[in-house]
């Protein structure tokens, strides 16, 4: 296994829809193991196939306040519902921000569905069929965004838009070639920090 560099917005791959995966092959399932080598790396919950660098529909999660849907898991050419739907209330910054690998070191409050069901395959091609609510219901969300092409930023109302656009004018991720490479470079979301202190 790998860890793979994961791309950052402006990144095209990240910006259109991924394709479905017509066979699964070797190639696919190197793919979904390197895929959870890099999320476990880079700290995350979620990372999605275009996140580092493949324009297909595959994502990978790690969540243990999962309900009865498996804490670790991958899905191919995933199809989500949401049951639950979305208030249209204000976010709540406290409880309601998301943040992304491919977005690193911000976060930024949405509204989301409370409760969707995923459906797909995995890579020994047996169907996946669950619900999700809560924390792992967004966490289902924000990946299956990523298969059509969009970002949680790409979500925000108008206040956080307008503070997101100022983020990235200053971050300068409007264009191809950024990426980062967890393990090798400072993690963005603090981690190294927080961990720096503890006992090996």
């Amino acid at each position: 296994m790998t860890v793979r560099p994961i791309t950052i917005h402006g990144e095209p791959v990240l910006h259109r829809r991924a394709a479905d995966v017509t066979e699964i092959t070797d190639q696919i399932r190197t793919l979904v193991a390197d895929m959870s080598e890099t999320q476990d790396a880079a700290r995350g919950v979620g990372l999605a196939a275009p996140q580092v660098g493949v324009g297909l529909r595959i994502f990978t999660w790690t969540f243990e306040d999962s309900g009865g849907a498996p804490p670790r898991g991958h899905v191919i050419n995933p199809v989500l519902t949401r049951i639950g739907r979305t208030s249209q209330e204000d976010p709540d910054p406290d409880e309601e921000s998301e943040g992304c690998l491919s977005v690193p070191g911000y976060s930024f409050p949405l509204k989301r569905s409370d409760h969707v069901r995923l459906t797909g395959i995995d890579v020994d091609g047996a169907p996946i069929d669950f619900e999700a609510t809560g924390w792992f219901a967004r966490v289902m969300q924000h990946e299956f965004d990523h298969l059509d092409g969009y970002l949680y930023v790409n979500r925000l109302n108008g206040k956080w838009t307008r503070r997101w656009k100022k983020s990235l004018r200053r971050e300068g991720w409007t264009v191809p070639g950024n990426t980062w490479l967890p393990g090798v470079d400072a993690d963005p979301f603090g981690h190294d920090e927080a961990h720096a202190g503890e006992n090996p």
